[in-house]
C-alpha cells in the first residue's frame, strides 16, 4: 500500500461513525384510531447525552417507552449495538443493560437507601442460608449501596436511612445510582429535574453528566429547554410521531428550537450548523 493509500484508509477509519449504541427505524405505534408513532426514527451514539424533545402528542413519551419496553410497536425495529433485539417487557429491556429512571421514581419511602438500591434483585447470602432459607445478604448490599452513592458523589448521611426522609433531589439521586449501578448500556431518564427546586435541580444536572462521564449514554426526556441546553450533547426533536431533526445546541438557539418543535420552522431552514 502506498503512502498515499494508507493515509487515506487511516483517515476513513478515523471518520467512521461509531455504531450506535441504540437505534430505532421506522417505529410505528397506534392506539385504535390514534396514531403515536408514525415511522419514529432514533438514533443514540456511545458516550453522549441525547435530549428527547417535543410537544404534547408528539410521541416522545411512547417512543421512549418502544425503547424501554413498556410498549411493544406494531411495526418497525430496535437495535441494541447493531442488533436486532424484541423487547416483550421493561424487564427485557432490563435484561440487556438499560434502566429507566421514571417521573414518579418508583422507590420504596419506608425502605431504606440501601435497600431502594437493590431492590428486586436482592442479594442472597451464600450456602444454604441464601440459597435454602433465602436469607439477604444485608451486609454486602450496604457496602456496595454505598460504594456506588459515593462514586456518583451524592451525598447521604447514612444507607441506613429511609428514603421517605430524603429531599426530592436526594430521592432523585437514589434512583439515579440504582440505574446507574446496573445499567450496562443505556440510562433512560424521564423528567428528572421535574418538580425540583433550581439547587436540586442543578445537582440531579450534575449526576446526570457524571453518569455520562463513567461511559454511560443517558437519553434525557425533558420539558425544561435551559436544562436541555445545558447538559445535552444532541437534541433530539419529536413532532407527529416522527423525528423532526437532531440538532446541536452549540449551534442553535432555545427559541429556534422551540420554533422546530412547535412546526413554526421547518427542520431544511436552519443554518447547517444547527444540525447534529
Amino acid at each position: 500500500m502506498t503512502t498515499t493509500a494508507a493515509a487515506r484508509a487511516t483517515s476513513l477509519a478515523t471518520s467512521a461513525s461509531p455504531i450506535p449504541v441504540l437505534e430505532a427505524r421506522g417505529l410505528v405505534k397506534r392506539y385504535g384510531h390514534v396514531t403515536a408513532l408514525d415511522g419514529a426514527d432514533f438514533l443514540l451514539l456511545p458516550g453522549e447525552i441525547l435530549a428527547v424533545i417535543g410537544d404534547n402528542g408528539a410521541g416522545k413519551s411512547t417512543l421512549i417507552k418502544a425503547l424501554s419496553g413498556a410498549v411493544i410497536p406494531d411495526a418497525g425495529e430496535i437495535l441494541l449495538d447493531g442488533k436486532l433485539v424484541h423487547f416483550q417487557s421493561p424487564l427485557d429491556a432490563r435484561r440487556q443493560g438499560i434502566e429507566t429512571v421514571y417521573q414518579d421514581l418508583a422507590v420504596a419511602p419506608a425502605m431504606n437507601i440501601a435497600e431502594n438500591l437493590f431492590l428486586g434483585r436482592e442479594l442472597r447470602r451464600a450456602g444454604p442460608l441464601g440459597s435454602v432459607l433465602g436469607m439477604l445478604d444485608k451486609r454486602r448490599m450496604l457496602s456496595e449501596a454505598t460504594s456506588h452513592m459515593q462514586s456518583l458523589k451524592i451525598g447521604i448521611r447514612s444507607m441506613k436511612q429511609a428514603v421517605e426522609t430524603l429531599s426530592g433531589g436526594q430521592r432523585q439521586g437514589v434512583a439515579v445510582a440504582r440505574s446507574a449501578a446496573f445499567a450496562r448500556h443505556v440510562v433512560i431518564m424521564d423528567e428528572p429535574t421535574a418538580a425540583l427546586g433550581v439547587k436540586e435541580g442543578n445537582m440531579v444536572l450534575e449526576l446526570i453528566r457524571r453518569v455520562r462521564d463513567r461511559g454511560l449514554p443517558v437519553i434525557l426526556v425533558s420539558h425544561n429547554m435551559p436544562h436541555v441546553f445545558e447538559v445535552a450533547d444532541r437534541i433530539h426533536i419529536a413532532r407527529l410521531g416522527k423525528r423532526s431533526c437532531v440538532v446541536n445546541p452549540k449551534g442553535i438557539s432555545m427559541s429556534e428550537t422551540v420554533a422546530v418543535m412547535t412546526g413554526a420552522r421547518r427542520p431544511e431552514d436552519l443554518p447547517p450548523e444547527a444540525l447534529a
